[in-house]
């Protein structure tokens, strides 16, 4: 059973990839059909019989031509439909007694209702219909009401209709397997979008914890160098910051990378991402390296969304690792985190020199700050202050959609403007 249906499959295939040779064998099959129904005579005393009639040679001849048009079907429906058509209509009109050319003439419609559109097989098919059915009726050798001329109706009815059916299903079929790839290239798309704003997202994490701790060990270690003939005890502390710095880096970027980790791997991360709870600690280690910082929060009882509150602890990580990179030796920095509203707003301020790269804005911390605070819909500005110093502000939404984010633009909006004024 199996080897038979394995054969009838590349059987099909063979013929789908040959239609000519398909389109063959059928005329090939309507002829001999047509042949053998022009020898049966369908009256006789007890049913059909065969036998008792034999075609003319005008009648052999045009069932040969009907079933030879019918190997260009395809090719030309249209016209091979109205080829069989006329034959069909000389022989009712002519032949007695009278064979089945119309039989070549249904194919016809049949392939014509299957390869156009339903308007088109209606118009088509009630010429056919009238035309053969006229024929036969007016022209034939049999009375009008014979069930031979009726049969005219039925058959060319139904191969319009088995037709358009057979369009119609394929037409479907057709939607639903276009559809189908469709949803299969969208999948692909956003699967390859997250993997790209995922990717964009890690590699700010990356910068933003490489370039703070980094900083660090790299002003820890200045400072222990710097001190280790003449002050070893403060070198020791310089050291110990440094380590801890490190390691605090480390765990760090071990959490970050253990993002790529599949949900099976082991030692996937199971620490939350900091934010603005360990913000002290954050600060601590700033005023370790040398720097001075003041915080000033008036959010109390606020809980910001896990990414709001990761923002907002890059962007103040970030911030102080540029004004420690760029602001100068004696430079002091102000933090501020302030609820207005449905917002939170992010403030640090530097009185120091602003190097080249904030100057310019550029840098690739200043563009992930300002990517992080566009993906939640808030708002960031960054630039040198009047007097000296530098300044970075964020305002990020605390509810999620579209009201957060036009409350943070407009919270932006009027925070601009007070600048301005």
């Amino acid at each position: 059973m199996t080897a038979f249906a394995d054969r009838l499959a590349r059987t099909q295939r063979w013929l789908r990839a040959h239609p000519l040779a398909f389109d063959g064998g059928l005329a090939l099959a309507v002829l001999v059909c047509m042949v053998a129904g022009s020898f049966a005579d369908p009256n006789g005393p007890h049913g059909p019989t065969f036998g008792t009639r034999t075609p003319e040679a005008r009648s052999a001849l045009l069932m040969a031509v009907a079933a030879g048009a019918l190997v260009y079907r395809r090719r030309e429906p249209m016209a091979v439909l109205a080829v069989t058509g006329a034959l069909s209509v000389i022989e009712l009109v002519a032949g007695d007694p009278a064979a089945p050319v119309s039989m070549s003439a249904v194919i016809a419609l049949y392939t014509v209702a299957a390869r156009t559109d339903r308007p088109t097989t209606w118009r088509v098919g009630l010429l056919t219909m009238a035309a053969l059915t006229g024929a036969a009726m007016s022209f034939g050798s049999l009375p009008w009401y014979a069930q031979e001329n009726l049969g005219l109706v039925a058959w060319t009815g139904m191969a319009a209709a088995a037709g358009d059916a057979v369009r119609s299903r394929r037409a479907f079929v057709d939607a639903i397997r276009e559809r189908a790839e469709r949803a299969e290239r969208t999948r692909e798309e956003e699967a390859g979008r997250r993997v790209a704003e995922e990717r964009l997202r890690i590699a700010r994490d990356l910068h933003d914890v490489v370039a703070h701790h980094i900083a660090l060990v790299n002003v820890q270690a200045g400072v222990a160098a710097h001190v280790m003939d003449k002050r070893p005890d403060q070198a020791k502390e310089a050291l110990a910051h440094v380590r801890e710095a490190s390691r605090s880096a480390l765990n760090e970027l071990r959490a970050t990378v253990g993002l790529l980790r599949q949900s099976g791997d082991p030692e996937a991360p199971t620490e939350p991402a900091p934010g603005l709870g360990v913000l002290a600690e954050l600060v601590t280690t700033f005023r370790q390296a040398g720097l001075t910082v003041e915080v000033a929060r008036a959010d109390e009882g606020v809980t910001p969304p896990a990414a709001v509150d990761l923002a907002a602890y890059r962007i103040i990580q970030e911030s102080l690792t540029n004004v420690r990179k760029h602001a100068g030796a004696d430079a002091r920095a102000e933090v501020s985190v302030v609820r207005v509203g449905s917002t939170l707003e992010v403030t640090v301020l530097d009185n120091g020199v602003a190097g080249p790269a904030a100057a310019e804005g550029g840098g690739h911390g200043l563009i992930g700050m300002r990517e992080r605070v566009a993906a939640l819909g808030g708002a960031l500005t960054a630039g040198p202050r009047y007097g000296g110093g530098f300044r970075v502000q964020a305002i990020l939404p605390l509810t999620t959609g579209a009201d957060g984010a036009g409350a943070a633009r407009r919270a932006a909006r009027a925070c601009r403007a007070g600048e301005d004024a």
